[in-house]
C-alpha cells in the first residue's frame, strides 16, 4: 500500500480543477528547472516538487520517451529538446501586442485614465504601447513618443528596477529605494505640474524587468486607490511575458 506524504507536493497543492493529477505533477517536474539549472538529481527533483522520488521515476520515464526530459551521462536530468521545439512554436506566434493592449484597455476601463506600456531605450523610454482615457482632458503622450528617465512615474520606475541604472539610482538614492520597497511609483507634478502618474514595473517569468505599466491622468483626477489597479494589472501582463 503506497505511503501517504504529510506534505502535499506542489502539484497536488495547486492542482488544476477538474485536471488530471498525473499531468499536473509531470508539469511540476518541468516547472521545478530553473534559468541556471544544467541538470538536476533526482534528490533535487523529489526535493523541489515535494514527491517521492519513486513517483519522480515514473513520471520522469515518461518525460523522456516524449523528448520533454533527457537524461545526462553523470545520471541527472535535464530539459530535452522537445521544450525547445515548442519554445520556437510559441516564439513564432507570440505577439507581444496581443499581450500588452488587452491588459492596458482593461486598466483604461477599469480606472477611466490613460494607460501605457514604457520600455528603457539607452537614456530615455520609449511609449512602445498607449490607450487614451476617453475623457477629453487627459495628456496627450503617444505610443513611439520618447521620455526622460528622470521624469515622470514610468521613468523612475525603470531607473529604480533596472540593475544597470546603478548610477541613476545613487543619484536619489533613497528615492529609488522607497520605490523598490513600495514596488510602485506615484507622483503629482513631476514630469508636468498639471500630470499625475502611477506605474509598477513589469518582469517577465525569469525575474527580468521587461517595462513600466504607467497610469496618466490630469493631477485634478488622481486617486490613491488606483494604485491597486496598477499593481494588479503589472501582474498580470508579466505572468505572460516569458
Amino acid at each position: 500500500m503506497p505511503r501517504k506524504s504529510q506534505t502535499e507536493s506542489l502539484a497536488d497543492e495547486n492542482a488544476a480543477p477538474g485536471g488530471v493529477a498525473a499531468v499536473d505533477r509531470a508539469l511540476s517536474l518541468l516547472a521545478a528547472f530553473g534559468d541556471r539549472d544544467d541538470g538536476l538529481s533526482l534528490s533535487q527533483l523529489a526535493e523541489r516538487t515535494r514527491m517521492y522520488k519513486s513517483t519522480v521515476l515514473r513520471l520522469l520515464a515518461s518525460l523522456e520517451h516524449g523528448g520533454w526530459i533527457t537524461r545526462l551521462d553523470d545520471g541527472r536530468y535535464a530539459v530535452g529538446a522537445a521544450v525547445a521545439r515548442l519554445h520556437r512554436v510559441y516564439a513564432q506566434n507570440f505577439s507581444l501586442d496581443s499581450v500588452v493592449m488587452p491588459v492596458l484597455k482593461a486598466l483604461v476601463q477599469a480606472t477611466g485614465e490613460s494607460a501605457a506600456y514604457h520600455v528603457r531605450q539607452g537614456r530615455e523610454r520609449l511609449c512602445l504601447y498607449r490607450v487614451d482615457s476617453p475623457h477629453p482632458v487627459r495628456d496627450h503622450a503617444r505610443a513611439g513618443d520618447l521620455l526622460p528617465l528622470d521624469k515622470g512615474a514610468g521613468g523612475r520606475v525603470l531607473v529604480a528596477f533596472d540593475p544597470e541604472l546603478g548610477d541613476w539610482q545613487k543619484k536619489n538614492r533613497n528615492h529609488y529605494a522607497r520605490v523598490r520597497a513600495d514596488g510602485y511609483e506615484a507622483l503629482v507634478g513631476d514630469r508636468h505640474s498639471e500630470i499625475a502618474g502611477i506605474s509598477a514595473p513589469v518582469f517577465r517569468q525569469s525575474g527580468e524587468l521587461a517595462a513600466a505599466l504607467t497610469l496618466t491622468m490630469p493631477a485634478h483626477r488622481y486617486e490613491e486607490h488606483y494604485v491597486k489597479n496598477v499593481l494588479q494589472a503589472a501582474r498580470e501582463l508579466g505572468a505572460q511575458l516569458v
